[in-house]
């Protein structure tokens, strides 16, 4: 099971982006931030809507150089399907990236994430540095969707942590607010208001 803190597993899946199918596998992830999206199954409710929400925020994560993959445990076949219908119709027609089959449930076993009820993936979102570093894990309830400005926020407290790294990102931090240094001090520091 992949652990914070920790390179994940290897591994090796289907995935489709752009109507083009291909194996890809964890290396496929090194060299940019990582955005693992698990969601329950294709043609659902409250899916779509995080799909789409996370398209509408893609250009902030092309400028922090983070890669997303929304996985569920469906076949390729059904992400094809889905991927050409209309999102007036409840599909996800015009979504740029990938979506990674979990047919085999590896990935979702791996991070901890299946349902044993459904045999879904519960909503999971886990964000690897560009070493495929576990960084960030959180896992939700089917029945209620993300905030994907809380995924962007976690992913600027990573990338300040790995340029400042004596510092740390207090609660309600985003990107500009005051941080801390990481000891007694800095704690003392932080609530000393500023003159």
């Amino acid at each position: 099971m992949n652990s914070i803190g920790k390179r994940i597993a290897p591994f090796r899946v289907k995935a489709i982006t752009g109507g083009t199918i291909r194996t890809m596998s964890d290396s496929d992830l090194l060299g940019s931030y990582t955005v693992l999206f698990f969601y329950p199954l294709d043609f659902t409710f409250v899916c779509p809507t995080e799909i789409h929400a996370l398209q509408e925020k893609m250009s902030e994560f092309g400028a922090r150089d983070v890669r997303i993959y929304a996985i569920s445990v469906d076949s390729i076949h059904a992400h094809r399907a889905w991927l050409e219908m209309p999102k007036e119709r409840g599909g996800i027609a015009g979504v740029t990236f990938t979506l990674i089959s979990d047919i085999n449930r590896q990935l979702a076993l791996a991070f901890n994430v299946l349902n044993d009820e459904e045999s879904v993936a519960l909503r999971g979102t886990f964000i690897l540095d560009k070493e495929n570093v576990l960084q960030y894990a959180s896992i939700n309830n089917l029945s209620f969707g993300r905030s994907i400005d809380e995924i962007i926020r976690v992913v600027d407290a990573i990338s300040f942590i790995e340029k400042h790294g004596n510092q740390a990102c207090p609660a309600n931090w985003s990107a500009g607010k005051k941080t801390m240094n990481q000891s007694a001090e800095g704690v003392i520091e932080y609530f000393t208001p500023s003159k």
